[in-house]
């Protein structure tokens, strides 16, 4: 769900509310103020429960934190290390090696601060809202790690926005082709494409947005898929090898079976098809390429298998020029891929 004023606003009194109640003293007025702000709103609730989970995780981390390097390094009481001759130490300067009580309050007290101060902070960090636009130009795929540390394998010719806060991370993918490598945490994340919104459920997932359609594709754990326009109605609940293909038009769903290996084959410039237009392989060539596919209308519906590097300008021709149906024609513009003059209208689906 978008971010408004007002919910950037919740998320700031949540964090500064939480603030308040860590550094105690709060008077009866304003701990009244704190409980009808908490109650008047569940949204108010949800905030302030995303920060005391933030708090809870790091000051945990801060506890498993030694106050004192001579504290970490000390061997357990009573034990000789088998490595380590005992000299004589003069009484007077063990003694003076040993922090004092007073001193080990302080170093707790300290402790105690700088924990705040990072819970503080990386809860500052996450309650104010960040957005970013990423951008792959043509020939340029690219990975890229969020700030929540999520990896993201951006297609050439792509490009991304993301917009984080308190209590979700939305990316919304402009055009082109991502695969997300979700990291766990407890906001959700939510990928917004040609009107769908995929919704991750601990992850490893690819979108891509073709000419007539959207593909979804799940290599890890699992991905709900509803209608981005208002009405929330479910359209595909995929698991780990399965893909779904959503028309644009009228979000009708096609979902298969699906190789894990296939969904990913772009990582590494190649192009995976299995019975797939033309018109759609030319536009993953494309993508990458400077030497062009230029496809008409009649061989772009000519429906293909095959595994090729996608920078292969070679092997692509080589294997346009197996089809018996269709002819290639190079020039300084590109390539021509036509249907031979035989076949008449068009080319039958294989």
């Amino acid at each position: 769900m978008e971010r408004t004023p007002m919910t950037e606003r919740i998320s700031r009194e949540a964090l500064e509310w939480h603030a308040l109640q860590r550094q105690g003293g709060l008077g009866a007025t304003d701990q009244a103020r704190f409980m009808d702000w908490l109650v008047s709103s569940p949204e108010h609730l949800r905030n302030y429960l995303a920060v005391g989970r933030l708090a809870a995780d790091l000051a945990e981390a801060m506890r498993a934190m030694p106050l004192d390097q001579a504290e970490a390094d000390a061997p357990a009481a009573g034990a000789t290390p088998s490595n380590v001759i005992a000299w004589p130490i003069k009484r007077a300067r063990a003694a003076s090696a040993s922090p004092s009580p007073r001193r080990s309050v302080r170093l707790r007290h300290l402790a105690a601060a700088a924990g705040l101060l990072l819970v503080l902070g990386a809860a500052a960090r996450i309650a104010i809202p960040h957005s970013e636009r990423y951008v792959a130009a043509h020939g340029e795929p690219r990975s890229i790690e969020l700030p929540d540390g999520t990896v993201v394998h951006l297609n050439a010719e792509s490009s991304l926005r993301i917009r984080f806060d308190l209590t979700g991370r939305r990316v919304e993918l402009e055009r082109g082709q991502a695969s997300f490598v979700v990291a766990d945490e407890y906001r959700p994340l939510s990928v917004h494409a040609a009107g769908l919104q995929v919704r991750d459920i601990g992850t490893t997932f690819d979108v891509s947005l073709q000419r007539e359609q959207a593909r979804i594709g799940v290599a890890e754990g699992r991905v709900q898929i509803i209608g981005d326009d208002g009405d929330g109605g479910l359209l595909a609940d995929l698991r780990a090898g399965q893909g779904a293909r959503i028309a644009y038009r009228d979000h009708a769903v096609s979902i298969s079976d699906e190789d894990v290996d296939t969904m990913t084959a772009w990582w590494t410039r190649r192009i995976v098809c299995r019975n797939e237009s033309l018109r759609d392989v030319a536009d993953q060539f494309n993508r990458i390429n400077t030497v062009r596919l230029d496809v008409d209308e009649a061989a772009g519906t000519l429906r293909l298998t095959g595994n090729l590097r996608g920078d292969d300008l070679a092997s692509m021709r080589a294997f346009l020029d197996q089809q018996p149906t269709l002819v290639t024609q190079a020039s300084s513009a590109g390539i021509r891929v036509s249907v031979r003059a035989e076949q008449g209208g068009g080319a039958s689906p294989r």
